[in-house]
C-alpha cells in the first residue's frame, strides 16, 4: 500500500512510496506526530539520480524488516534535496561539521523541535569496512534516545548554538568587506594557478568536478587583463573535460564529476545545472578563442539538453540517472548505457570499422571501467571527420536500443534560468534560432507554472503542475539572469523587466539591509532551526554571488544606483575569500570582474530589419569584455522600457552602436570593427 509519498511532485519521493517504510513528507505534520508519540525523527535527504541512494533504498527502506523497526521507534521523513535545499543545505552544515564529510544519501536524526543529534550518510544493511549498519545505527539511536533523553537534548542543543554561530559569520563579515579588487582578483588567479593540475586540467584530485563557474572567472580575467595565464588554464581545462570520458562522445553533455584526476571515469548521473553551464562556458571559451573543439563540445551539450531533457512543456528535465534497470534481468547498473567492450563494436560495426573505433574512443581490452569495459573519450580529433559522424551516429543510434537511465523529470526554477541564458547566447552566437525559440519557451514555462501573482517563484514544477515549495535565492537570481541574457539575445524589454520584477524581490525579501549580505530563504519562508545562507559556490553558483551579478547586469541596463550598490555590498563577502577560497567562489570572481571591468553597455540602434543593426548587435555579443550587457532597439526606443537605449540616435542614418560605463559613453560607431575593437572581440569571420 503506497505510503504519504504517492502524490508528491518530487520523482525522487515517489520512487520511495511504496517502500514499507511510513514516509512522511518535509512539513509540521511530521513532527507533530513525533511530538504526539515521543519518538525521534528520521530525516532522509536525497535525490533521484543519486547511486548511493537507490542502493541504501534497497537494502534497507525495502526490507521489511528495517521498516517495521524503523516504523514502531521514529516518524521517517524523506527531503528531495532539490526540491528543498533550504532543509538540505541546514542539516548537512551539521553533517560536515560533526563527521567532516558529507554527501548523499544523508542520514539525519532530530528531536521532534526539528535540532539534529545523530548524523551520517549512507549506511550499510551489514557492519563493513568500519561502518555500522543501518540497524545498528536505529537501535543504538534508540537506545539513546530512551535511556539518556537529556542527554540527547543537551548534544541538540550543542549543535544548534554552533549552527548560528556559523551562520553570523557570513551576516556580519559581508558588510566589512569590499568587492575584490585588482589584488584581490590577482591572488584569487594565484591560488588557482597553485591548485591547477598541470598534468590533467582543472583543479585538485579525484573526485574531480568541472570548474565552469571558475573558467567563467578566468576568461572574464583574461579578457580585462590580457593575463596568459588565465587563458591557459581555461583552455586547458575546457579541453580536457571535452576529450575525456566525464564528456559523452557519442551524446552529448557532461556526467556529474570523474571519479579520477583524469576525467576518464565518470559519475555517470547527467544534471541539467552541470550542463547548463558547461554550455555557456563552452560558448565562451569558443568566443574568446574561436575553438573548434570547443564549439562543437558546446553545440552537442545544447543538442543533448533538447534531445534528453526536453519536457512535453517545455521547460528542462532535472537530471537522468547514473544507473539503467535492465527489465529483462532486474539489474539496475552504474554507467552500463554508456561504455562499451571491444568485441561489442566488433558485432556492431565489423572489424574494421569496430578497430577505427576503438582507436578513436580508447576502447581497449583491459577496459577503463568495471568488467573490462571502457568509458569513451576522443583524445585527439578525428583525421577523417566523415567516417568519425558516421561511426559515432552507429554507436549513437545502437546505444538508444539500451535500457536507459530513469530522468527526472521535475522542473527546477533556478535551473531552468541557467539552461535558458545558456540557449539563448549560444543560439544567437552559433546561428541556432531552434536553441532561442528553446530558451524562451523554457522561460515562458517559468512565467506560466511558476510565477505567483504576487511576484514570487515557486522553486518546481513537474507536468505543468506547480509544486509547493517556495523559490530560493538561486531561483530568484538565476532565472533574473536568463532573463537579461533573453533580453540582449531578443531586444524584447519585457525580458528586461520582468528580471527586474525578481531582482526587486531579491532586495525586499532576501537582503540584510545592515549589512548587505544575503539570504538563502526569503524573509517570509518556513522557519528553520537557522535561517540558510553561504556565499561559496557548490555544484551552482550559490544564490548570493549569482543574485549579485544579475543585479550588476540589471543596474547596467537601467542606471540604477539602488541594484549597482547591492551588488557591490553583496561581493564584499567575496573580497574575504578571493584569495583563500577561490575555487569555491568562481562565480563571485567572475561579477567582480565585471564589476571591475565597468561593467561595459552597449547600446545598439536601428531598424530591426536592417542587416547593418544585425551585425552590430552580433559584434556586441560576441565581446569578451566580462559581463559586458547588450541592448538593442529600434530608433527613438524609450527611456522607460530600457534606460540604456534612451536619447540614443542613428548616425548619418545608419545603425550605431555606443559602449558606455555608467552611462558614459564613447563616440558611437557604425562600424562593427571597430565595435569588435572596444569589445574584446575576435573578428567574426564566416565558418568561425
Amino acid at each position: 500500500m503506497p505510503n504519504r509519498l504517492a502524490d508528491a511532485t518530487s520523482p525522487y519521493l515517489q520512487q520511495h512510496a511504496d517502500n514499507p517504510v511510513d514516509w512522511w513528507p518535509w512539513g509540521p505534520e511530521a513532527f507533530a506526530e513525533a511530538e504526539r508519540r515521543g519518538v525521534p525523527v528520521l530525516l532522509s535527504v536525497g535525490y533521484a539520480a543519486c547511486h548511493w541512494c537507490h542502493v541504501m533504498a534497497h537494502e534497507s527502506f525495502e526490507d521489511d524488516g528495517t521498516a517495521g523497526y524503523l516504523n514502531e521507534r521514529f516518524v521517517a521523513v524523506k527531503v528531495d534535496r532539490e526540491e528543498r535545499p533550504d532543509v538540505d543545505a541546514v542539516y548537512m552544515e551539521a553533517v560536515q561539521a560533526a563527521t567532516g564529510q558529507g554527501g548523499w544519501p544523508m542520514t539525519v536524526f532530530l528531536t521532534p523541535e526539528k535540532e539534529p543529534f545523530y548524523f551520517g550518510t549512507y549506511f550499510p544493511p551489514e557492519p563493513r569496512h568500519g561502518m555500522p549498519s543501518f540497524r545498528q545505527v536505529l537501535e543504538g539511536v534508540h537506545a539513546a534516545w530512551r535511556d539518556r533523553r537529556e542527554e540527547v537534548g543537551e548534544v541538540a542543543g550543542r549543535i544548534r548554538a554552533d549552527l548560528a554561530e556559523r551562520a553570523s559569520v557570513y551576516a556580519v563579515g559581508s558588510g566589512v568587506h569590499t568587492p575584490p579588487g585588482e589584488a584581490e582578483l590577482h591572488q584569487a588567479l594565484v591560488g588557482l594557478s597553485r591548485e591547477f593540475d598541470e598534468r590533467h586540467g582543472g583543479f585538485g584530485g579525484a573526485p574531480k568536478f568541472p570548474p565552469a563557474m571558475v573558467v567563467e572567472y578566468l576568461l572574464r580575467h583574461h579578457a580585462r587583463t590580457g593575463s596568459e595565464a588565465a587563458l591557459e588554464m581555461a583552455v586547458r581545462t575546457g579541453e580536457a573535460m571535452a576529450r575525456g570520458g566525464i564528456h559523452d562522445q557519442l551524446g552529448g553533455g557532461f556526467s556529474r564529476y570523474a571519479v579520477d584526476a583524469g576525467w576518464v571515469v565518470p559519475h555517470f548521473e547527467k544534471m541539467l545545472y552541470d550542463n547548463a553551464l558547461l554550455l555557456r562556458a563552452y560558448l565562451h571559451l569558443w568566443r574568446a578563442t574561436g575553438s573548434p573543439l570547443a564549439r562543437r563540445t558546446a553545440l552537442s551539450t545544447a543538442d543533448f539538453l533538447l534531445r534528453e531533457l526536453l519536457t512535453p512543456e517545455g521547460a528542462f528535465a532535472s537530471a537522468l540517472d547514473a544507473d539503467s534497470l535492465d527489465e529483462e534481468t532486474g539489474v539496475s547498473s552504474e554507467g552500463a548505457y554508456y561504455v562499451w567492450e571491444p568485441g561489442q563494436l566488433v558485432d556492431l560495426l565489423g572489424p574494421a570499422d569496430a578497430a577505427t573505433a576503438a582507436r578513436l574512443f580508447s576502447v581497449t581490452a583491459g577496459g577503463t571501467f568495471e568488467h573490462g569495459t571502457s568509458v569513451l573519450q576522443l583524445l585527439a580529433d578525428p583525421e577523417d571527420p566523415a567516417e568519425y559522424e558516421a561511426i559515432r551516429a552507429r554507436l549513437l543510434a545502437a546505444r538508444a536500443e539500451r535500457p536507459a537511465p530513469a530522468r527526472d523529470d521535475k522542473v527546477v526554477a533556478a535551473w531552468n534560468g541557467l539552461a535558458v541564458a545558456a540557449l539563448a547566447e549560444t543560439g544567437a552566437l552559433l546561428d541556432r534560432p531552434d536553441l532561442v525559440a528553446a530558451a524562451e519557451r523554457a522561460a515562458d514555462l517559468l512565467l506560466a507554472v511558476h510565477l505567483t501573482p504576487d511576484g514570487r517563484l515557486l522553486r518546481t514544477s513537474r507536468d505543468g503542475r506547480p509544486g509547493a515549495n517556495a523559490g530560493v535565492l538561486e531561483d530568484y537570481a538565476d532565472t533574473a539572469e536568463g532573463f537579461l541574457a533573453l533580453y540582449a539575445v531578443t531586444g524584447e524589454a519585457e525580458w528586461l523587466q520582468l528580471a527586474g520584477g525578481l531582482l526587486d524581490t531579491v532586495l525586499r525579501h532576501f537582503t540584510d539591509e545592515a549589512t548587505g549580505a544575503l539570504y538563502d530563504t526569503a524573509d517570509d519562508a518556513e522557519e528553520l532551526i537557522r535561517r540558510p545562507q553561504d556565499p561559496t559556490d557548490n555544484a551552482t553558483p550559490s544564490g548570493w554571488t549569482a543574485a549579485a551579478n544579475a543585479l550588476l547586469g540589471y543596474a547596467a541596463y537601467t542606471g540604477s544606483e539602488r541594484h549597482r550598490t547591492a551588488a557591490e555590498r553583496a561581493l564584499g563577502i567575496v573580497g574575504a575569500l578571493a584569495a583563500r577560497a577561490p575555487r569555491f567562489v568562481g562565480w563571485g570572481l567572475a561579477a567582480a570582474e565585471a564589476l571591475a571591468d565597468g561593467p561595459r553597455e552597449v547600446a545598439v540602434i536601428g531598424p530591426a530589419a536592417d542587416p547593418a543593426t544585425a551585425a552590430l548587435h552580433r559584434t556586441a555579443l560576441l565581446g569578451t569584455a566580462p559581463g559586458a550587457v547588450v541592448a538593442f532597439g529600434e530608433p527613438g526606443a524609450g527611456s522607460d522600457d530600457v534606460p540604456l537605449l534612451a536619447g540614443r540616435p542613428l548616425v548619418d542614418g545608419a545603425p550605431a552602436a555606443y559602449v558606455c560605463r555608467h552611462f558614459t559613453c564613447d563616440a558611437p560607431t557604425t562600424d562593427p570593427a571597430v565595435l569588435a575593437a572596444r569589445l574584446g572581440a575576435l573578428q567574426d569571420v564566416p565558418g568561425r
